[in-house]
């Protein structure tokens, strides 16, 4: 199947879970769980996440969570050139919409690729080896060719999708936390 089919698909599976809240807040609740309890959140001092749209997985949880256990917690700005940099937010970081719906923090500090100690890279679509399909940018296949630290991906049953051709700049993560 190809990408774009698949990521309507994804998208629509999303969407779908979004509608059924007390679901999605309990798989949301699981797979925070099984990352809480794993070593690569426990060990990182420095963790990237994203600020979700709606029908996301909601971050919110893993960002109340690294600030209680005195991480510092990053999140995303894209820049025009398709780059990612990753910026320091605490409770008094005010955040700014994009034109594509994203919040991204305003003002706030850079920290460098090497400092991140997990990156949680969102998806639509996912294979069980750590493929993904996000929304068609390509900003974090980007990021992903140089990064060196752990990287993860929260994911629900439903975006999991093993049917389509893996590409040759496709870069998997190297854990999923499913639902």
């Amino acid at each position: 199947m190809e990408k774009a089919r698949l990521r309507k698909l994804g998208l629509a599976n999303l969407k779908w879970l979004h509608e059924h809240p007390v679901l999605k807040e309990q798989k949301e609740l699981e797979i925070s769980q099984a990352l809480f309890n794993d070593p690569y959140w426990k060990q990182a001092k420095t963790v990237a996440i994203t600020k979700p749209l709606d029908f996301e997985f909601n971050t919110h949880i893993l960002l109340e969570k690294g600030w209680l256990e005195g991480k510092q917690m990053l999140m995303p700005i894209a820049s025009s050139e398709r780059k990612l940099t990753f910026h320091s937010v605490t409770t008094e970081t005010k955040f700014e919409k994009t034109a594509f719906g994203v919040a991204e923090p305003v003002g706030a500090p850079v920290v460098s690729a090497e400092k991140i100690d997990l990156l949680v890279v969102p998806g639509i679509v996912f294979t069980h080896e750590g493929f993904r399909i996000g929304f068609g940018g390509g900003f974090y296949d980007r990021f992903l060719q140089h990064y060196q630290g752990e990287t993860c991906s929260l994911v629900f049953s439903e975006q999991i999708q093993e049917n389509w051709q893996v590409e040759s700049f496709d870069l998997p993560v190297k854990r999923l936390f499913i639902s």
